[in-house]
């Protein structure tokens, strides 16, 4: 089964920047209900996606206050738990990252390491790849974040 998430955020200056769980250095930083880490949320939908859960806001609604703020590490927590409990595990996953500045080459491997330890798979079945979008559109301007996540489960047998 075979699951794509995406989530984008607005960009701010003065806000933090988390991505995969990594704080990024970098003068703009997601405005969002909870912590805005698009790595993390764009995981959460395409794990959600993959095993017929609906999605994100379904789960975790941006209009609850409880998770005004809210680290989304625990959203993957979460669904790694519904996962378990349906007898179903992760494969792989392939993450795109859209941003313009600061580029992530430096952070690349510790977003990777860090979404391996989340949903508990070998490094070399998590994949980050980072793109900028040559100067076009809302993150071409630097408006906004956006990223992709494509997230292959499994039954166990």
């Amino acid at each position: 089964m075979v699951g794509l998430g995406y989530d984008s955020h607005i960009l701010a200056e003065g806000k933090p920047l988390l991505l995969g769980g990594i704080k990024i250095e970098s003068d703009l930083g997601t405005i969002a209900h909870s912590d805005g880490d698009v790595v993390l949320h764009a995981l959460c939908d395409a794990m959600i996606g993959a095993s017929g859960l609906g999605d994100i806001g379904e789960l975790f609604p941006d209009n609850d206050s409880k998770y005004l703020g809210a680290d989304s590490k625990l959203f993957v927590v979460q669904i790694m738990k519904l996962l378990e409990d349906r007898n179903l595990f992760i494969i792989n996953v392939d993450i795109t990252i859209l941003l313009e500045k600061p580029k992530l080459k430096n952070y690349k491997e510790k977003i990777r390491q860090s979404i391996s330890e989340l949903v508990k798979l070998p490094v070399e079945n998590v994949n980050i790849k980072a793109k900028s979008n040559e100067g076009m559109g809302f993150v071409g301007r630097q408006e906004g974040i956006a990223a992709y996540c494509v997230c292959e489960i499994q039954q166990k047998a």
